[in-house]
């Protein structure tokens, strides 16, 4: 294991988030085969997988690597189970601490993002059924059937910015736009998607700027309800050169 990277996760101690390897953190024995670090500052003792997506993990860490890669590879839950010698359970546990782990690392990573060019799309699944198969208590629960992921792909880098799996509607194309506002810097990249009409609300939705409604002295009636607007530097939507998508 490489410990260069070690730092003391003790809020308290004045070293907090610092490396410091062979400097102010340094072996102290080990816990069922796991080495454990002390801090010389605050005397605190941890696992040397503090931090990492192995904390918490008992089994020797060859094996939880293999079960990884074979997960990443495509191999089946018992599959990779059988060729570690342990539970299909356990490797279950193993996938959702990795799962949690890579998106505590995205969401820290991912922050002010240039994106200049965005692809928005949707990809049809479901879950356990479909839904035309679901019964009335299935359909109540709205746990099973047709679900959707939604994709904003930055097609520079080759990078998945954000995705949004659910139904398709306009609550999960609004949220979809939502999530990239929130990993990029601000600027508003050209988006470019198939003609699906949820995304140009979501755009307006999240890029646009509330319509101004001037009060007219001596008219009766209801206050009409205020719009979103583009910004003056977009443009509406519009089919792409492609004839494929619509670009904004």
């Amino acid at each position: 294991m490489e410990f260069t990277t070690s730092y003391c996760p003790n809020p308290q101690c004045t070293h907090y988030g610092q490396r410091g390897f062979g400097a102010h953190l340094v072996h102290r024995g080990a816990d069922r085969g796991i080495p454990r670090l002390l801090c010389t500052r605050c005397e605190s003792t941890f696992s040397a997988r503090q931090g990492t997506a192995y904390v918490g993990v008992r089994a020797e860490e060859p094996n939880d690597t293999i079960a990884r890669r074979a997960l990443a590879e495509g191999n089946s839950l018992r599959g990779t189970g059988r060729i570690v010698e342990i539970d299909k359970d356990t490797v279950c546990d193993w996938l959702d601490r990795a799962g949690r782990h890579c998106r505590a690392v995205t969401t820290s990573l991912f922050d002010t993002l240039h994106i200049t060019e965005c692809q928005v799309d949707e990809l049809w699944s479901f879950v356990r059924k479909k839904e035309a198969h679901l019964t009335t208590a299935e359909k109540v629960l709205a746990l099973y059937g047709d679900a959707w992921v939604w994709i904003a792909f930055a097609p520079a880098w080759r990078l998945v910015a954000a995705f949004v799996v659910g139904k398709r509607d306009q609550e999960h194309a609004n949220v979809l736009l939502k999530r990239l506002h929130a990993v990029s810097c601000g600027y508003i990249p050209f988006f470019a998607s198939d003609q699906l009409p949820h995304y140009a609300h979501a755009l307006l939705h999240v890029y646009g700027i509330p319509e101004v409604i001037l009060h007219i002295p001596g008219k009766c009636g209801p206050k009409p309800t205020p719009k979103r607007l583009p910004l003056p530097s977009c443009t509406m939507p519009r089919l792409s050169s492609a004839g494929k998508g619509v670009a904004w």
